[in-house]
């Protein structure tokens, strides 16, 4: 039989692989492709943290292949140029591929099944992505419920979203067709960092590909999970999944998570509330995505019209400060430095970052979404901006404007012993627990016994909270009639 092409892109993992178990079918020959594409209109360049992740989950994904005699080939440029060329050139009966998030990605996607099916190649997609086809959860009217809670609401009227699909049990590549050489298109898209090497702390902290997504799940499952309701926004704890990048990259699939996490509730190995309120937290990622499919500028344009007048600041040294971890407010900074050394941030340390930079600094809420967009491992196009728009207000189903996160109060509520801070500002170490989240309050001999010397060891606060907040409200009352 002539061979089926299957074209990976935010899928990268063979169990629970929809375009896979079709690609298989008859046990017919298959050879894998991943194009990187960033020249095509509209597609936005991944970031550095995404690329240092997409090596490592590319050489995994190899690997597996290789074990069962599939060749995975690597390409540069435009898909719509390449899919259908390799196709033809390796006479390719079928395409296979699962649908990704963007509008960009999207036209990429139509050029090239209209090339192909023009060759008379049958070409198949797929939902691998998300749990729900995006434009399948409707209100009552019709439309996509603008509320998380409208959305949750409509998801329980919606079918059950399929199980997971097991790897197809005979796999056989195409014999004449060898690999390419992985670590050397790393090396030539410059995906890891070189001078400097930047990603010692991302590679201490994660297992890159499907085995490490597989074995994430399981360990948070296993030590996680029970208390996760509670312990979620304790940045302290370890009640959180580090799921998000094997999402993002596809190493996972949601319908995978999903039933692993009802599956514990069942046999009893984790408290039903914990499981619901995971099963939440992945129903946002899906109300994100389908917010972006129908608002595809979502990441440039504020989904509520009158933030078009909002007086950002130009504040490029505040700015600056604050992507270093420099604010002076000791919970921000952690989580900044967290970022910068792990590619990854606790979301509720996310949510009061972004609050800062948006509301204490009045910097455009846009400034943060391009910086999480370029230092997270988990670095998404729905999540990211959806997220960001939710904390400055500007979103569909937002936080309303007037919510500013106290730092000093977020820090002593969700980190009481100062044990995260402590843990990314060092220099910070040795305040007691009363002081480590506002180490201006110190006296001078409190600050002389822990070794801090504000403005010169560690920097005094930008901005003062109360002073920032009622300029915030100020700025607000200026749009507030629009």
């Amino acid at each position: 039989m002539r061979p089926t092409l299957l074209w990976f892109r935010s899928d990268l993992r063979l169990h629970d692989n929809p375009a896979l178990a079709w690609a298989a079918e008859d046990a017919r020959p298959v050879a894998a492709l991943y194009v990187l594409d960033e020249d095509s209109h509209g597609i936005r360049a991944m970031g550095g943290a995404a690329r240092w992740w997409l090596a490592g989950s590319l050489r995994a994904l190899a690997a597996d292949l290789a074990a069962r005699n599939i060749p995975l080939l690597l390409r540069t440029g435009r898909a719509a140029d390449l899919v259908p060329a390799l196709a033809r050139d390796i006479g390719a009966e079928r395409l296979a591929f699962n649908s990704r998030p963007g509008a960009a990605e999207a036209r990429v996607d139509t050029a090239v099944a209209a090339a192909l099916e023009d060759d008379g190649i049958t070409v198949k997609r797929f939902n691998g992505h998300l749990l729900y086809k995006p434009g399948s959860i409707r209100t009552m009217a019709g439309g996509l419920p603008r509320t998380f809670s409208a959305f949750q609401r409509a998801s329980r009227k919606a079918a059950e979203p399929r199980r997971p699909l097991p790897v197809p049990p005979s796999l056989t590549g195409v014999g004449t067709l060898p690999s390419d050489d992985v670590e050397a298109w790393i090396t030539a898209q410059g995906l890891e960092p070189t001078a400097p090497d930047w990603a010692g702390g991302m590679r201490a902290a994660w297992t890159c590909g499907e085995a490490g997504g597989r074995k994430r799940l399981a360990d948070f499952i296993t030590d996680g999970l029970e208390g996760y309701a509670e312990g979620r926004d304790r940045p302290d704890a370890e009640h959180v999944s580090r799921l998000s990048p094997y999402l993002a990259s596809g190493a996972l699939s949601p319908n995978q998570v999903l039933y692993a996490i009802r599956g514990a509730a069942e046999a009893g190995e984790a408290p039903h509330g914990d499981a619901e309120k995971f099963e939440a937290e992945l129903l946002w990622r899906e109300f994100s995505h389908h917010l972006l499919e129908a608002e595809p500028d979502l990441r440039v344009r504020n989904l509520q019209p009158r933030f078009d007048a909002f007086p950002w600041r130009e504040a490029s040294g505040e700015l600056k400060a604050w992507r270093k971890g420099l604010t002076g407010y000791p919970l921000v900074d952690a989580g900044l430095r967290q970022l910068w050394q792990t590619g990854w941030m606790h979301n509720r340390v996310r949510m009061v970052v972004a609050s800062f930079l948006a509301k204490h600094l009045l910097i455009d809420w846009r400034e943060g979404e391009a910086w999480f967009w370029d230092t997270l491992v988990d670095a998404d196009p729905a999540n990211n901006p959806a997220s960001w728009q939710w904390v400055a207000g500007t979103g569909a189903d937002a936080a309303p404007y007037f919510r500013v996160f106290n730092p000093v109060l977020q820090g002593e509520k969700f980190d009481p012993a100062g044990e995260y801070v402590r843990a990314f500002v060092p220099e910070l170490a040795r305040l007691p627990n009363s002081l480590i989240h506002k180490p201006w309050a110190a006296d001078a001999a409190a600050l002389a016994r822990a070794g801090v010397r504000l403005g010169i060891t560690y920097p005094r606060p930008l901005v003062d909270h109360d002073a920032a907040r009622a300029r915030a409200l100020r700025a607000f009352e200026h749009i507030r009639g629009n």
